[in-house]
């Protein structure tokens, strides 16, 4: 088998494709999956970096990056029932944030759901389908969305916010804005994700006036997280789910919070998700539906394992419209463009690479898989 390991923490270049490597096998409860797609996103960069390599649980180099893939089942462990060898699946992350850069990958069978038959490409299904599970589990349990509210998402194109304008429309909201920098509105235009309106996110004042929100959805944090509070009703509820502003001291003032009566909650599906695994299976078939109805339409492009650095550090330079996705012949980078890239143009993220000759589903060769 073959997987991308991160060798040490650093740069991109810190990424190395090692091939020959033992096929793993299934435990109980466990799939094994021959892998054609395998996510990328800023949490494989972070990892990379070392960001987190001072906390208890965070993978420490050798490891292969890697949360979420797209396959076929290729070994079922004791006691999995509902799945078949040969059937077509897409996995989400036990909590270890690893493994998924690489040709066979060994799944929870809880986290691991069916496409046979749903007519989704795995590309495509591996980009939106963890991101909308991870979104409806947010909405319902976190948010507690109402049919009737109204709900802003920030980072409105990034991959874990690309899943929730379809989710929440899906569970009645009746209103869904995206926000995004001003460099970005053009694409945010463009994006086939169903918003009602895309937004600058650097004035929320002068571009929604005196609209309030019941949820806002913000990834994003440092002083987009505060600037939220003036766009949200009484009673209304704000999700921080990530960082990606890299604003590590910034601080909510809770007198705010009382003020204005609004809440904060936090949301790391890594975290939440192991601890609740009861609300999964639902998550799962509602991002199925969602994206077979189109709810989550985005270009994807492909990369091959072998470009796994290249695929880092255009995610890093942000030289993507989202997040990245791989492919065991290649790394998937998942995202919007207003662009619907030829069909034979290798499939990335949320850009378009054009790599002409190179068609999606490029399968791993005999021998091939994953640490």
């Amino acid at each position: 088998m073959q997987a991308v390991h991160a060798i040490r923490f650093g740069d991109p270049t810190a990424l190395e494709l090692v091939t020959d490597l033992p096929d793993p096998t299934p435990g109980p409860g466990e799939v094994a999956i021959d892998v054609s797609h395998s996510a990328v996103g800023l949490i494989d960069l972070f990892f990379r970096q070392g960001r987190y390599q001072d906390r208890p649980g965070m993978p420490r180099p050798p490891f292969v990056p890697g949360l979420e893939v797209a396959g076929t089942v290729r070994a079922l462990g004791g006691g999995v029932t509902g799945l078949s060898v040969g059937e077509q699946v897409v996995a989400m992350s036990s909590g270890s944030g690893t493994g998924g850069y690489a040709s066979v990958y060994i799944a929870k069978a809880p986290l691991t759901v069916s496409i046979e038959g749903r007519g989704i490409d795995p590309a495509l299904a591996v980009s939106v389908i963890p991101n909308a599970a991870m979104a409806h589990v947010a909405l319902t349990q976190v948010a507690h969305l109402v049919a009737g509210e109204s709900v802003l998402v920030h980072g409105a194109l990034g991959g874990l916010s690309a899943g929730f304008p379809g989710v929440a429309k899906q569970l009645g909201a009746s209103r869904v804005v995206g926000t995004v920098l001003p460099g970005k509105l053009a694409a945010g235009r463009a994006t086939k994700l169903p918003y009602d309106l895309i937004v600058d996110s650097t004035d929320l004042h002068r571009a929604l006036g005196d609209e309030k929100f019941d949820v806002v959805i913000d990834p994003v944090g440092g002083t987009l997280r505060t600037s939220s509070f003036d766009v949200m009703a009484p009673g209304s509820r704000l999700i921080a789910a990530g960082n990606a502003s890299d604003d590590w001291g910034h601080q909510v003032d809770t007198n705010q919070l009382w003020f204005r009566s609004i809440t904060v909650s936090g949301y790391n599906a890594g975290a939440f998700l192991p601890a609740h695994p009861e609300f999964v299976p639902a998550a799962l078939a509602a991002a199925i539906e969602a994206t077979a109805a189109g709810l989550a339409e985005t270009d994807v492009d492909v990369l091959p394992f072998s470009q796994a650095v290249t695929a880092h550090r255009r995610m890093e330079s942000r030289d993507v419209k989202g997040p990245h996705r791989a492919h065991s012949g290649g790394m998937t980078v998942s995202g919007s463009h207003r662009r619907r890239p030829p069909r034979y143009q290798m499939r990335v993220g949320r850009a378009v690479l054009r790599r002409v000759r190179v068609r999606v589903r490029v399968r791993p060769g005999p021998g091939r898989g994953r640490r």
